[in-house]
C-alpha cells in the first residue's frame, strides 16, 4: 500500500496512470483549476507518507484505496496556511468494508441516559484515527446523483479541522484578521453571526419537509443534528460542487471562501 512512499525524505510523484484513475473516479477534483490539481497532487503524495492505513472486518487496503482517500483529504487543506498539518494529530486512517454499528450513550434534557446503536459510515476522533466505509467512500465522487451530495472522506475530515482547537462546534479555529475581523472573539463572532442563522434555515426547512412534505433541502439531513455536523455537511457540498453551493447557501460560501481560500 504506496509502502515505497514512507520513509523517503522527499515525497514522489504518485504514478501518472494511478493519479487520472484517481481523478476519473472523483471527477469534482480534476474539475479544478490545473495548478490545484498539481498542488493537490503533491500534497497527497505527502499525506500518504504521513498516515497509516489499515483495513478492518476484512477490507483489504490497496494502492487505489490510500490514493482516493488522500486525494479527498488533502482537499478542505489545499489552501489553508499549514496545509498538512491541520492533520498533524493523528496517523491512523481505519478503513471497512460497510458501515458499522457503534454504542452510542446520550443524556437528554431530563437528565435520562439512553444507550443505543449507531450504524455509521464514517467517524472522526479527537487526536485518534479517521474510520471510513469503503462503498460510501466511492459514493463520494457522484455530484450528479440524485439527493444530497454525499463525501464521507470530506465529512470527516472537516470534522477535523473543526477539532483543531479542542471544540466540535462547527467553527475551526480561525486566523487572526479573519474577515476584518481583529481579535480571536471577533472572528468567532463574525463566524457564528453566518452559520447560526442559516442552521437555524435549514433545520427548519428539514423539519418542514421531514413532516408536511415540504421540499427537502440540498443539503444532507445529518446536517440538522448539530452545528457541527451542519459544517462538516456544508463542507461535503461545498469541495464537491462550489457553483451550487453558492446559489442554495448564499451566506455561507462568502464565509467559506474567506476560510478555505479557494484560488490562492
Amino acid at each position: 500500500m504506496l509502502r515505497w512512499l514512507r520513509g523517503l525524505r522527499a515525497a514522489p510523484e504518485i504514478p501518472e496512470a494511478a493519479w487520472q484513475a484517481t481523478l476519473a473516479a472523483y471527477p469534482f477534483l480534476a474539475a479544478r483549476p490545473a495548478q490545484d490539481v498539481a498542488r493537490l497532487r503533491g500534497l497527497s503524495a505527502r499525506f500518504l507518507q504521513d498516515k497509516e492505513f489499515n483495513g478492518a472486518l476484512g477490507f483489504e487496503i490497496t494502492d487505489a484505496v490510500a490514493l482516493a482517500i488522500a486525494a479527498q483529504a488533502v482537499l478542505p487543506v489545499l489552501h489553508l496556511p499549514g496545509g498538512l498539518a491541520w492533520y498533524d494529530d493523528f496517523v491512523g486512517i481505519v478503513v471497512v468494508p460497510s458501515e458499522v454499528s457503534t454504542r452510542r450513550v446520550a443524556v437528554d434534557e431530563a437528565g435520562v441516559v439512553h444507550e443505543y446503536d449507531e450504524a455509521i459510515i464514517g467517524e472522526a476522533r479527537e487526536h485518534g484515527p479517521v474510520m471510513l466505509s469503503w462503498p460510501h467512500v466511492q459514493e463520494g465522487g457522484n455530484a450528479e446523483a440524485a439527493g444530497p451530495i454525499l463525501n464521507v472522506v470530506i465529512h470527516e475530515f472537516a470534522h477535523k479541522i473543526d477539532m483543531r482547537d479542542g471544540l466540535v462546534d462547527g467553527c475551526p479555529p480561525l486566523p487572526a484578521g479573519f474577515a476584518g475581523t481583529r481579535t480571536a472573539r471577533e472572528a468567532r463572532a463574525a463566524w457564528m453571526a453566518a452559520m447560526a442563522p442559516a442552521y437555524d434555515a435549514f433545520r427548519e426547512q428539514a423539519v418542514v419537509a421531514e413532516r408536511f412534505g415540504g421540499e427537502p433541502p440540498w443539503l444532507d439531513g445529518y446536517a440538522a443534528s448539530s452545528m457541527a455536523e451542519f459544517f462538516a455537511v456544508a463542507c461535503e457540498a461545498y469541495f464537491v460542487d462550489r457553483a451550487r453551493f453558492g446559489r442554495e447557501m448564499g451566506t455561507l460560501a462568502p464565509l467559506f471562501d474567506a476560510f478555505f481560500r479557494p484560488g490562492r
